[in-house]
């Protein structure tokens, strides 16, 4: 993985690790239909008026129904579910589930797309993932934990798929352009539920705060890094961005939530550390670099 990719994975995980207590905060206020709705439907509008600033909306004519596809599994659903999970158990421990994609991209590559990982990449998956247990064992007892839990690695699952099949819906189209067509699209799946299971209390200005966040920073610019990235550096180094959110997720959780940070935590995000940078090459880079030159 080159410099600004890695670079570009750092940014993503905290962005997204941050957007969970914001999820938190807000949640109970909107519930998670709404709320992921008013999220998407801001990161819509921005990223739409962005594109159409630089004349790519040509670029989005005859795919809405491969943009309704990624919506939907990348957005509109697994967003919903994170919302949902979250209204129950810490931001740190949605963040920790959220961690399981690569896993699932894996397993999804490996059945459906005949990709390779190769013993390398294995090895720091399966560390990586190790990291996301031992974050888990400290969480176990939690009240209506094994629900949530469900929900969010079902999310999981779906961005692991929809990272495969975007790389291969939309070859050369620019990220901006999946970015908004797909966001558009997702808004279009959740208005009419949103309406439906508004609240009736209007929330507070806090909430409509972290909402706007969610948008503007954790969605609308989180989902160009995301795409530029899986352009880039491709689908198992992209999803790996999921190995950082725990840590950015329990550190934005302690400052804004005082959440605790416990030493399996530490432990934990010791692990995924080292599986990220197995999984995406920076140690195989960095021992290269470090070597001398051949001899002329």
């Amino acid at each position: 993985m080159q410099r600004a990719h890695f670079i570009d994975l750092l940014l993503l995980g905290a962005i997204w690790g941050a957007a969970f207590p914001f999820i938190r905060v807000a949640v109970p206020e909107f519930g998670p239909i709404p709320l992921v709705t008013v999220r998407i439907v801001l990161a819509a509008t921005l990223l739409f008026s962005l594109a159409a600033a630089r004349g790519q909306l040509g670029e989005m004519r005859g795919r809405w129904g491969a943009f309704t596809v990624i919506g939907a599994l990348n957005t509109a659903v697994p967003f919903a579910l994170f919302a949902f999970a979250t209204r129950t158990v810490p931001a740190s421990m949605s963040a920790v589930l959220n961690a399981t994609t690569p896993l699932f991209g894996a397993v999804v590559g490996g059945l459906f797309f005949q990709e390779k990982l190769g013993q390398t990449r294995t090895i720091g998956l399966a560390l990586g993932f190790a990291g996301v247990l031992v974050l888990m064992a400290g969480d176990l007892k939690l009240d209506g934990g094994p629900l949530a839990m469900a929900a969010a690695l079902l999310g999981a699952s779906m961005y692991a798929l929809a990272a495969h099949l975007t790389r291969r819906m939309f070859p050369g189209v620019p990220s901006l352009v999946i970015a908004a067509g797909s966001l558009v699209a997702s808004a279009g799946l959740l208005i009419l539920p949103a309406i439906a299971l508004w609240p009736a209390t209007m929330p507070s200005t806090t909430a409509w705060l972290s909402a706007a966040f969610l948008a503007v920073i954790g969605t609308a610019f989180g989902y160009i890094v995301y795409f530029r990235l899986l352009e880039r550096a491709g689908p198992t180094s992209a999803m790996a961005v999921t190995y950082l959110i725990p840590l950015f997720g329990m550190l934005w959780s302690a400052i804004f939530l005082s959440e605790q940070i416990t030493t399996a935590m530490l432990i934990g995000c010791v692990c995924i550390f080292l599986g990220i940078a197995v999984t995406t090459g920076v140690i195989r880079t960095w021992a290269q670099s470090r070597r001398p030159p051949p001899s002329p």
